[in-house]
């Protein structure tokens, strides 16, 4: 058995993310069979070109979000029109968005939607909401519990909040409170935690984080597994 110490910047994370969820055993019989909804976003940009290359399509998806968090003064173009990623059995169905095809999605496809905050230890993730009408959320919430689609949320670990998630949502949703909504979501959680399971069978923890000059919000994870596995983790993340 080895253990390793590994930092990974957010970027890195979600790419990390993304490669695990698209060798998950139903991920891919739903992309073959199903229909899967990727929900724009920073984290699932590469869920979605990591699905689209199981279909033979290499996409690279700049501008793939419908709102983002940045750094004062700065402003970040999303893609125009907006689209989400559709797949209906192995096939790209372009134009569509969330909205257009959750109504007709049932128990055997797919919707990705990425997090604002998620509870290690309780696996629950939440957004947050600009739109009074709950803008994408809206239909996910709809199809996750009117007709039982299954709904998995890739989202980074620098995301992490200590406390229980309906209890952070309850507070913003004071009436005395301004800003944004929180929404808890439904759904799988899927970490790089996950990913580094899935992928090398390690098991890990979150030792340290932080950083400067891009590698803000940057984790060290402590990875522990066979050598063979913990030395190709080290490898192929000199490459994310």
């Amino acid at each position: 058995m080895k253990q390793a110490s590994v930092c990974l910047t957010p970027e890195q994370g979600k790419k990390l993310i993304a490669k695990a969820i698209a060798v998950l055993p139903d991920v891919v019989e739903t992309v073959r069979k199903g229909t899967c909804v990727v929900i724009t976003g920073t984290t699932n940009r590469y869920v979605a070109e990591e699905l689209l290359k199981l279909i033979g399509e290499d996409a690279s998806l700049p501008g793939f979000f419908r709102g983002v968090t940045v750094p004062r003064g700065v402003k970040a173009e999303a893609a125009d029109p907006v689209e989400d990623v559709v797949i209906v059995k192995g096939k790209r169905v372009r134009g569509k968005t969330v909205f257009d095809v959750a109504p007709g999605m049932g128990k055997d496809d797919l919707i990705f939607k990425g997090a604002n905050a998620v509870n290690l230890e309780t696996g629950e993730a939440a957004v947050l909401v600009g739109n009074p009408a709950l803008g994408t959320s809206l239909p996910l919430l709809q199809a996750s519990y009117g007709r039982r689609v299954p709904v998995i949320i890739p989202v980074g670990v620098e995301k992490r909040v200590p406390a229980p998630i309906r209890i952070l949502a309850e507070q913003v949703r004071d009436p005395d409170t301004v800003g944004l909504h929180m929404l808890p979501l439904p759904g799988e959680v899927f970490t790089e935690l996950d990913a580094l399971e899935t992928l090398y069978d390690l098991e890990a923890e979150i030792i340290a984080s932080g950083g400067v000059m891009g590698a803000e919000g940057a984790v060290y994870f402590l990875v522990s597994g066979e050598d063979e596995d913990v030395d190709r983790f080290i490898k192929d993340a000199g490459t994310l």
